[in-house]
């Protein structure tokens, strides 16, 4: 039954649950379990485990509730997927004392990004999966950017672009972070460096590279580089006539 039920999706109950418009019992005992108590349930489960662990009976479990009492509040599992993406993003925050100018606001709102799919890394997996319904929360994120990028000067499309080649780079480097592998990492490294001890000569560039430490991993965030890139496009893009 709960698999056959996972399989519905109904765009209007999940609009109206990422928005709060759901109808309300209005007679009856309040209950005990609520909606964000499920999807808090849900993604400390995800943080823990990854988004793969988190099914209805899983959370159930965790609640120590049936799984069919989840089904009051969710259809299924998609269903508590968007709610659990929208919970975990927050809003993002205004930092003060930064200087009123685009760059570095820019800046500050996209490692807030990062941060956020470091410390959730299941949520690359999560709005990957489909084309979301976005709640509250993903849109303020959206707008945030938007409003940055406004004062750069850029028209709408560009402003919209250039959100898109930021998130991107973030999206990126958690998906680089999601698929790393210590121990295959370093049996891939071991048999690169037999392969190019044989055969370096034929790629010299990519021997002087690494004996000059290329791929030696640094003390910078990874996001700065690509960000600050992208970033310099942007100002170059803002000083054309």
């Amino acid at each position: 039954m709960a698999g056959s039920r996972e399989k519905k999706r109904d765009p209007k109950a999940v609009l109206a649950l990422l928005w709060g418009e759901q109808e309300q019992p209005r007679r009856g005992p309040k209950p005990s379990l609520t909606a964000g108590r499920i999807v808090a349930g849900a993604i400390k489960i995800a943080d823990a485990e990854g988004l793969n662990a988190v099914s209805m009976q899983r959370v159930a479990a965790e609640l120590d509730v049936t799984t069919m009492a989840l089904y009051r509040y969710f259809p299924g599992k998609p269903e508590l997927i968007d709610l659990m993406v929208d919970a975990a993003l927050g809003t993002p925050v205004a930092t003060a004392g930064l200087p009123d100018d685009w760059r570095p606001r820019l800046a500050d709102w996209a490692r807030q990004c990062w941060a956020l799919y470091r410390r959730h890394p299941w949520i690359l997996a999560a709005t990957t999966m489909r084309r979301q319904l976005m709640g509250p929360n993903q849109l303020a994120w959206l707008d945030a950017a938007l409003a940055v990028l406004s004062r750069a000067g850029l028209s709408a499309p560009q402003q919209h672009e250039a959100f898109l080649l930021v998130i991107g780079h973030i999206r990126n480097l958690a998906q680089q972070f999601t698929d790393a592998d210590e121990a295959g990492e370093q049996e891939w490294n071991g048999l690169t460096a037999e392969i190019l001890e044989r055969h370096g000569h034929r790629y010299p560039a990519l021997t002087a590279a690494i004996a000059a430490g290329a791929f030696v991993p640094h003390g910078d965030d990874p996001l700065d580089f690509g960000l600050e890139r992208i970033l310099d496009g942007i100002a170059a893009l803002t000083d054309r006539p």
